[in-house]
Order: structure tokens, then C-alpha cells, then sequence
């Protein structure tokens, strides 16, 4: 069991010696992670590892049979303020021919809490607004969904997760089908929210190489957790461990800046 506290620090997401199992079949033991404000915590394993499994327990969809999962202190079952938990997809969920613009999707972020049929504030408006300027796709916001690239199709799924103005971030494989730049520039994305919001992120992602430039974190899932800390200083030996067989890593260089998305993606 591994885990990592930080100092001063209340965690925004816990999991305190979870256990949880498929009619019978082991997929997560003995879990303990926590995740605090700030952090982006790039979550890897192989196939069928947990990872999924630990976010919906995260998101509440799922509930432990042994241990505790808490959101800002609070257990999941008790929890009620899901406004501060946002969870961004696979882009596969957006592209399924839905006749809607970039802003009517970006505006369904905002669909929690007591709102019922209340019509759109000043303050939605705004937030909309300021997620569609972050992502960098103000430019778009009145093209329909179906035309846009992989890469501008992730960050309108970004952007509706921001407009709730969250504080926790659950990405599970977002930029799985994007081509390298694009999957380049969406982490860099992720880090200048980081910075800028103080939102916590899980990432699921596969692409280890890529995630480790930027994650401050490092959680290797399979069942159990090996390993939880700084990228750097995850040892060679302990991939092998992870995935069951020898691990190539391939280095990502970064080609672009903290605001790279200064150009349309090809369509």
C-alpha cells in the first residue's frame, strides 16, 4: 500500500484502504490515495488494472466493499455538493452525431445543483464564456460539434467540465485518438489550468511517457497500488512489476509553449 500526505493540506479526494471486487474477482485491494489542491496525479496500469473502477468510486457511481472513499472530507455517500467534482471523457462520447454547438455543450456543465428549468444567469453565461476563452475555442463556440477535429473535440469536453467551476478534475483517457500534437498540447493545457484554477486532476491515461513530464504525481495501479510519488523517481525495475512483462519507455519532448494552441488543428 502506498501513499503520499502532503503538509497544510486538506486532500480533495481520499481512498483509505479500499477493497472492491466483480462478483467475486479482485480489482481493487488495499487502495489508499489521496489527492490534493493543485496536483495533477497521472494515474497508469494495464488493462483491466482498477483505474476506471477508481473513478467511479471517486464519482460516487460505485461504493466500496471494504475502506472509505471521502470528497473534501466527506464521504462519497454523504456528499452532496457534485458541482465540485467534474469528470471529462473519452472524446468518442461527443462525436455521436448529437446536432449541437460548441457553446450549447459547454453550457451543460452548468446543469447542477437546484436549477431545474430556471433559464441561463449573467453567471452562467459567464462561466461559459470563461471556459470557452480557456480552452481557446471562442473562435468555435457557434460550430457544431460534429465538425471539429479529435483534439478541439477534447477541449470542448474540457471546457464543459470547467464551466461548473470545479475542483476536482477526473480525466479518463482524454486524449486517447488524438494525434501526438494534439495530445501534446492538451497537457500543457491541463498544467496552465492547473496553475491558474488550483483545480486537482486525476488523469487515466496510458501513454506514460507523455503524462510524466507533467503530472506531479505518479499513481501505478494494477489491483494494488506500487507505487505513488514524484515521476522522476519511479525506478525501472517497478515497471515490470506493474505491467507483468518489460516496459520501453518512449521520451516526449514538448515542441510547444505554455499557450500553444495559437493555430487551427486539421479537421
Amino acid at each position: 500500500m502506498s501513499t503520499l500526505q502532503a503538509t497544510g493540506s486538506t486532500p480533495v479526494l481520499e481512498l483509505d484502504g479500499v477493497h472492491f471486487a466483480y462478483d467475486g474477482r479482485p480489482v481493487l485491494e488495499d487502495v489508499s490515495l489521496r489527492v490534493f489542491p493543485g496536483e495533477l496525479v497521472g494515474l497508469i496500469g494495464p488493462n483491466g488494472s482498477g483505474k476506471t473502477t477508481l473513478l467511479r468510486l471517486a464519482l460516487g457511481l460505485l461504493r466500496p466493499q471494504a475502506g472509505t472513499v471521502r470528497l473534501f472530507g466527506q464521504p462519497t455517500a454523504q456528499f452532496r455538493d457534485w458541482g465540485r467534482v467534474a469528470y471529462v471523457p473519452q472524446r468518442a462520447t461527443l462525436q455521436s452525431g448529437v446536432p449541437a454547438t460548441v457553446r450549447e455543450v459547454v453550457h451543460t456543465g452548468r446543469l447542477h445543483g437546484p436549477r431545474l428549468w430556471r433559464p441561463w444567469s449573467a453567471a452562467d453565461e459567464a462561466a461559459v464564456a470563461r471556459a470557452l476563452r480557456e480552452v481557446d475555442l471562442e473562435n468555435l463556440a457557434d460550430e457544431p460539434v460534429a465538425r471539429l477535429s479529435g483534439g478541439q473535440a477534447q477541449r470542448v469536453l474540457l471546457a464543459r467540465a470547467l464551466a461548473g467551476d470545479p475542483a476536482l478534475l477526473l480525466l479518463d483517457e482524454p486524449t486517447v485518438g488524438i494525434d501526438p500534437g494534439a495530445q501534446e498540447r492538451f497537457l500543457v493545457l491541463l498544467r496552465r489550468l492547473r496553475e491558474e484554477r488550483g483545480v486537482a486532476m486525476v488523469l487515466v491515461s496510458h501513454d506514460v511517457g507523455a503524462i510524466s513530464q507533467e503530472v506531479t504525481r505518479l499513481a501505478c495501479l494494477n489491483r494494488r497500488l506500487f507505487y505513488c510519488g514524484p515521476p522522476q523517481d519511479f525506478t525501472p525495475g517497478w515497471w515490470s512489476d506493474l505491467y507483468g512483462h518489460p516496459v520501453h519507455l518512449v521520451e516526449h519532448r514538448h515542441a510547444h509553449d505554455h499557450h500553444a494552441y495559437d493555430g487551427e488543428e486539421g479537421r
